[in-house]
């Protein structure tokens, strides 16, 4: 079977109106802006409303990726949502935002991935259009870090901010289109970044909500060590299975994780900064919403242009990591 040449048709995006600075934040913990800054390279990051879940947060940048890529919600035959905070256990949220999007042909499933979850998304989608299962496929990274982050750990609580980032995926010319995927996992690196409460191995009772199990639990040094290893590996990678080289990307759009981590992999790729997309000062980190929206922002900004060499890379919780090369 010949392999259908797949891209992105339309990219969308959605942050909350809630701004919470580095200020307020030393207001309730022993921080400050200055601390923060030189370390994660974070000035603010969005938070949703009370009243809003993630599908809420996925469906406000579906909606603007579909009406990009000029299709109707009728016409996706799949629904992918990436994320860690989904509103519930089950049904997932891609069921739910399909119920809000009113895709009533479309298939739904969420993906657990962390901060990989987009790349592994994009990676499942393309082989469902590649094949030709489907034609029309809704990928989306969304999340509410702030309900699943405790604002008693300084060490945590700066990092992390809500918002979503989506994509149509669909038939592209030849030529154009995802040139390879690489993605990788770690179990034996688990315990490094995860949330134990709730789950089979510890259900939530008394005790797990008074010991705080219901939030992210990460060690920073380890997380950090390994970021900096898989990031650039993860992209050269991509790039061999692709057939390029670092000297033939465009734009390379990371996951906005911490700016010194991003830096290693500018600087491992040999790329001047102005071919990285970066955004966490407005965001922080977004989990497998971080991407995305990432993504949607350099298309807003006039920042991808028709034949353009793309590289994807993140890592996250798992431990997890992928990369992707595109060609717009």
């Amino acid at each position: 079977m010949q392999s259908i040449p797949v891209g992105i048709l339309g990219t969308g995006k959605y942050a909350p109106e809630r701004r919470l600075t580095n200020e307020e934040l030393a207001q309730t913990v022993d921080t400050n802006d200055e601390w923060i800054v030189t370390r994660t390279g974070i000035r603010e990051r969005r938070i949703a409303s009370p009243e809003q879940a993630t599908s809420d947060l996925a469906y406000e940048a579906s909606i603007r990726a579909l009406e990009a890529a000029g299709i109707t919600a009728e016409e996706l035959d799949l629904i992918i949502v990436a994320t860690i905070t989904p509103d519930m256990f089950f049904p997932s949220t891609a069921c739910l935002l399909q119920e809000k999007l009113g895709a009533k042909k479309a298939a739904a499933f969420d993906l657990s991935a962390a901060c990989s979850g987009f790349i592994y998304g994009l990676a499942n989608a393309s082989g469902f259009i590649a094949t030709g299962m489907y034609r029309h496929i809704l990928v989306v990274g969304a999340e509410c870090l702030s309900r699943i982050t405790d604002y008693t750990d300084r060490n945590t609580c700066i990092l992390f901010g809500d918002g979503a980032g989506a994509v149509v995926l669909g038939q592209v010319p030849e030529g154009r289109g995802f040139q390879a995927f690489k993605l990788g996992a770690d179990g034996s690196g688990g315990e490094l970044l995860r949330l134990c409460g709730g789950g089979s191995r510890m259900p939530s009772t008394e005790a797990t909500i008074a010991e705080r199990r219901h939030f992210i639990e990460m060690n920073g040094r380890d997380v950090f060590k390994f970021a900096v290893r898989v990031m650039g590996s993860a992209a050269e990678e991509a790039l061999a299975i692709a057939g390029k080289s670092k000297n033939d990307i465009d734009l390379l759009i990371p996951h906005q994780a911490n700016i010194r981590i991003i830096q290693s992999a500018i600087e491992r790729l040999d790329l001047p900064e102005e071919k990285c997309m970066i955004n966490l000062h407005k965001y922080g980190n977004m989990s497998a919403a971080s991407i995305p929206l990432a993504l949607a922002e350099a298309v807003e900004e006039g920042r991808v242009k028709d034949g353009d060499c793309l590289v994807f890379v993140g890592f996250g919780g798992g431990l997890t990591w992928g990369a992707s090369v595109l060609i717009w």
